[in-house]
């Protein structure tokens, strides 16, 4: 595996990204452009998805990003909570909410694999290091 050395590299990031352009899209193209309190919080939770991913990365410390990354898949749940709400209101189509609710529920997935590969490595980070005289 490659080093990852941005939070841009990883592939979670960058499906997260392209979800949270879905629920953009939804929200411009949609009858939900008129509901603004539900469009802002589905905006919201998807944006988190992405937005702690990439939080927890730049904390340099592995417990700190599992930490981050649970909060992660705690927004891709409110979000897929949230596409319900939007079909119930009749701004989408059942085919299109089984899709979406599908692809947030097969990122949980990964977040949460990537979850476990985090806690078999004993990385804890730049901030767990003992401080060390400069070379």
């Amino acid at each position: 595996m490659a080093t990852i050395k941005r939070f841009e590299d990883l592939e979670i990031w960058q499906e997260a990204r392209r979800l949270s352009q879905e629920i953009i899209r939804l929200s411009k193209q949609t009858d939900l452009k008129s509901d603004f309190r539900l469009k802002d919080q589905i905006k919201a939770s998807a944006g988190s998805v992405m937005d702690n991913i990439a939080e927890g990365f730049e904390r340099d410390g592995n417990i700190e990003f599992r930490q981050f990354l649970s909060f992660t898949k705690g927004s891709s749940g409110e979000t897929r909570s949230q596409l319900y709400r939007v079909f119930d209101n009749q701004y989408i189509e059942k085919d299109e909410m089984e899709k979406l609710t599908s692809e947030y529920e097969t990122l949980s997935r990964r977040i949460a694999n990537f979850i476990n590969y985090l806690n078999k490595k004993d990385f804890k980070g730049n901030k767990f290091k003992e401080n060390q005289p400069e070379t």
